[in-house]
């Protein structure tokens, strides 16, 4: 139990953040297991729409620094590599 009233308020800012950054990291583990299913099922628009929305969670999480700009990068080019197999086969 802290003594200073401001390491109060930062145990609760802490506490918010930790919950947002797991939620945000959640979804991009669930958008990634969707593009990979997709891919799976051979479905080419579904794969391509997953893709979009993976990008876009990737580059919000970065930009917000709740993921490293590398780790979205490796996982961007990952997906592109998967996804253009998908491509490759039809």
């Amino acid at each position: 139990m802290p003594n200073i009233k401001s390491q109060e308020k930062r145990d609760r800012q802490s506490i918010k953040r930790t919950e947002k950054n797991r939620s945000v990291k959640s979804r991009i583990k669930t958008l990634n297991k969707n593009l990979k299913d997709s891919v799976e099922d051979k479905d080419t628009q579904m794969a391509q729409a997953d893709l979009k929305e993976y990008y876009k969670a990737l580059d919000k999480a970065a930009k917000t620094k709740t993921v490293h700009k590398n780790f979205a990068a490796n996982k961007k080019s990952k997906a592109a590599k998967l996804f253009n197999l998908l491509q490759a086969s039809k």
